[in-house]
């Protein structure tokens, strides 16, 4: 999509969207900066402070430094291009901008590490200031850097939504996947003449016909539609379309295709075909209709057809996130994440930090399935001391520390007999004696005898066949831990960014 501002504009207060604070607001407050509406101009409005414009302007500067706002995005995401508006600012408007992003927990910015977005840029007064953004990564909350001061009408931040789909999703991992707040987005429309599709996916109810997705009158062959990529691969289970406050100008009936596009398609003609999985049905006035989808439908991408035109307030998609879709969503989440950020996650797969930084550095990863290669590859080219630091983030089998994912690959040994604890502490320290680290073995869906026995025979070998022999081992687990980052049910789901 070349144009970005046919990108949802992230920091849209309807989405939740807030200018938490600003250095100074003496004429105009910060708020401003994201109405959704149009800046307008009054002439007969004045405060006691002066003349009050249609956005934020602060003071004029008397000393060194420049002004600035926080602004938290409604949904967390990759930022494609920003608009600084200064429409009225005409003899007021500052000279120069910048962009800066970050990740915090609870609009708490103190200590933020801030990334540039937008190197300092000028401006011109009573215009359309669009900048595009070619960072990848994914923030939270922006600082609009403004040099030195003056006023802003709107800012607009278009890009890619990515909220942490993990925390959205209910035990079964299932979600309305094309709504804004889960990640869902409007890739195309036949027809934008009255109001723009991404309403359709907007939080909460409509709020009138504006609030929706209205065509205009069909006068040939044919149908509208609307196109939607859904937060990520899901088997969908019941859809609902929504025509509140649309009472002489609803379609009269509605379609449903799906198809599953897992990489971007660099040839049209390659796509795959969509699939029809709900058959035209009949839409009344302001109404919601509900449509079961039986057997469920696996699906990426849905196109909603409505016949032959008309208005639809709201499209809900329900339905439970695939395997394959959990991975997607996972390398999307973790390709997006800072340097730092990243290399924290993965470090709870393993503990070597020369790995975590090699892997990072291979980034981006086009599928889960690259993801895992490059682990192995990296994890393959580490010297023995780089190895060992891994092997020493686990506790030892039996023990009752370490994190919960040990703690749960280890379930095997949970009640085992005195007879047996003591027989492993001592296999163990022999073990360590003799090797200079832990046990280490995957011990997932393993019983306790098990791993006993594979402990004394290990104790055979010598010390180059068992190093290689742990190395395995921490590969196998490493893949294990991968693939429960990126699932809800694993404990780090619910520890922010």
């Amino acid at each position: 999509m070349s144009d970005f501002t046919t990108l949802p504009d992230l920091a849209a207060r309807r989405l939740g969207g807030m200018v938490l604070v600003a250095n100074d607001e003496f004429f105009a407050p910060k708020e401003n900066l994201v109405k959704p509406e149009a800046p307008v101009f009054d002439p007969d409005r004045y405060t006691d402070r002066g003349k009050e414009m249609d956005g934020w302007e602060t003071r004029r500067r008397r000393e060194p430094g420049h002004d600035w706002c926080i602004v938290r995005l409604g949904i967390p995401g990759i930022v494609r291009g920003v608009v600084v508006d200064t429409s009225f600012f005409r003899g007021n408007y500052p000279d120069r901008c910048s962009l800066e992003g970050a990740v915090v927990e609870e609009d708490d910015v103190t200590g933020a590490e801030w990334l540039d977005l937008v190197p300092e840029s000028a401006l011109e007064g009573d215009a359309v200031n669009r900048f595009d953004v070619a960072s990848p990564l994914r923030v939270s909350h922006l600082r609009l850097n403004i040099v030195p001061d003056g006023g802003v009408a709107r800012l607009r931040v278009h890009g890619e939504p990515l909220p942490d789909l993990r925390t959205l999703a209910d035990a079964g991992g299932r979600a309305d996947v094309a709504a804004s707040l889960s990640g869902g987005v409007v890739l195309d429309a036949s027809d934008l003449f009255f109001s723009s599709p991404h309403n359709l996916i907007a939080p909460g109810d409509s709020h009138g016909m504006r609030d929706g997705w209205e065509t205009r009158r069909r006068r040939g062959d044919g149908h509208d539609w609307v196109v939607l990529r859904l937060a990520t691969e899901t088997e969908i289970e019941r859809v609902e379309v929504d025509t509140s406050n649309f009472k002489g100008n609803y379609p009269d009936t509605c379609s449903l295709d799906v198809r599953v596009v897992h990489e971007r398609i660099a040839d049209p003609d390659t796509e795959p075909e969509w699939s029809e999985v709900l058959s035209r049905r009949k839409l009344g006035p302001h109404r919601r209709a509900t449509f079961p989808i039986d057997p469920p439908a696996r699906a990426t991408h849905v196109r909603l057809n409505i016949h032959p035109d008309g208005g639809v307030a709201r499209l809900r998609v329900q339905g439970r996130v695939t395997d394959d879709g959990w991975r997607s969503f996972g390398v999307r989440w973790l390709n997006a994440k800072t340097r730092e950020l990243f290399e924290e996650r993965v470090l709870a797969c393993c503990g070597s930090r020369a790995w975590a930084s090699q892997l990072q550095a291979a980034r981006p990863f086009a599928t889960f399935d690259a993801l895992l290669q490059t682990a192995d590859d990296v994890w393959a080219g580490l010297p023995p001391d780089d190895r060992r630091e891994a092997f020493a983030a686990h506790p030892r089998i039996g023990e009752r520390g370490g994190s919960a994912w040990a703690r749960g690959e280890q379930a095997g040994t949970a009640g085992a007999s005195e007879e047996f604890v003591r027989a492993l502490e001592a296999g163990n320290r022999e073990y360590e004696e003799r090797f200079g680290h832990v046990f280490l073995i995957n011990a997932t869906g393993k019983a306790a005898d098990e791993m006993l026995e594979t402990l004394r025979q290990r104790l055979g070998n010598d010390r180059d066949t068992e190093l290689a022999e742990a190395a395995e081992q921490q590969r196998q687990i490493t893949r294990i831990r991968l693939a429960k980052l990126v699932r809800p049910v694993a404990p780090l789901a619910r520890a922010g960014g």
